[in-house]
């Protein structure tokens, strides 16, 4: 299963450094001598925060690597299972329906060649309208309402929709990727999208500053629907979050992950992390959705294994206690 077979994607910049990297204590013996990072459509934050944490870990390591655009979650897990990219980002059900088998990429194969590797952040389902329409809640949505949900595959295709039909909403299904949808909601080709994305979203940022928007949270009766028929948790966009919010708003949110090849080597990863886990302020620096990218949240990881490399670190760093049946091992 190919890269390009099973992507039909664009290769994104974020070349790092080749230069031969010092002398260190680290056995780097089977290390790649470049890494792929699995992320998903440009402006959405998995595409600016991924292709960021790749150049970090390039220039860091000396290896050359990068972002990859991708169909998101899902495909990052088919991506990574298969070795086609040593590593991804996926959100906690996607990862879940993966190692169950029932990822639609590939229909009954158990994605468990898939590791964890560090926490990210969490993704919050956010609704955006052009101020315009006169959407100001999700009873405002009008019947037949032209929804884009992101790539298809994504987080957010995967599961808002399901949650806009638990709450009554009729609609057309659109995909695509973040910036695209952006531009069809501002010409009037869409009516809402429906994002699941860390935030700040880019390319909502992006539709502020071109004209005025509605970002729609949930009342407190449908937070609640969402959060029982679905695993999600409670979330709140913070008012400084977007420049259109004036208070904060009621979401709903799933943990991300990184994730790894199992069979990279444990010193490899070990260093990966290390270089991402030890300056969360530089982190920080590449998006605002890493203040949460903390060795504190490695406890958010309930789905998958973890790998040797990974594991090793949040024991030795952040005092994690990982059971061994749920660090992987061949």
């Amino acid at each position: 299963m190919k890269l390009g077979k099973i992507t039909a994607f664009a290769l994104t910049t974020a070349l790092g450094t080749t230069s031969v990297f010092a002398a260190g204590d680290e056995d780097r013996t089977g290390w790649p001598e470049s890494f792929t990072v699995g992320t998903a459509s440009q402006g959405g934050t998995y595409f600016a925060y991924g292709s960021g944490w790749a150049n970090l870990v390039a220039d860091e390591l000396g290896i050359t690597g990068g972002g990859e655009v991708t169909g998101g979650p899902m495909q990052n897990m088919a991506l990574v299972h298969t070795g086609e990219a040593q590593f991804g980002m996926t959100t906690m059900g996607p990862a879940a329906e993966s190692l169950a088998g029932t990822n639609p990429i590939a229909p009954g194969l158990q994605m468990t060649n898939a590791c964890a590797m560090f926490p990210m952040y969490q993704t919050p389902f956010s609704v955006t309208a052009l101020a315009s329409s006169g959407i100001k809640s999700i009873a405002d949505i009008p019947d037949g309402a032209r929804i884009g949900f992101g790539p298809a595959g994504s987080t957010s295709d995967t599961y808002f929709p399901r949650m806009m039909e638990e709450l009554g909403v009729k609609f057309e299904r659109r995909n695509g990727g973040w910036s695209d949808l952006g531009g069809q909601l501002q010409d009037g080709l869409l009516d809402v999208i429906a994002f699941a994305a860390g935030v700040p979203v880019p390319a909502v940022s992006q539709l502020e500053v071109q004209t005025d928007v509605n970002i729609i949270e949930f009342t407190e009766e449908e937070q609640a629907k969402i959060m029982e028929a679905f695993p999600v948790s409670a979330f709140e966009i913070k008012a400084d979050t977007y420049t259109t919010l004036e208070a904060p708003a009621r979401s709903v949110s799933m943990w991300n992950f990184t994730i790894a090849n199992c069979d990279l080597p444990e010193s490899f990863v070990y260093a990966v992390v290390d270089t991402v886990m030890s300056d969360n302020e530089r982190m920080q620096g590449i998006h605002r959705a890493a203040a949460s990218t903390l060795p504190e949240n490695w406890d958010k990881n309930k789905v998958m294994m973890w790998h040797p490399g990974a594991a090793k670190w949040f024991v030795e760093n952040a005092g994690a206690d990982i059971p061994a049946d749920k660090i992987f091992s061949k």
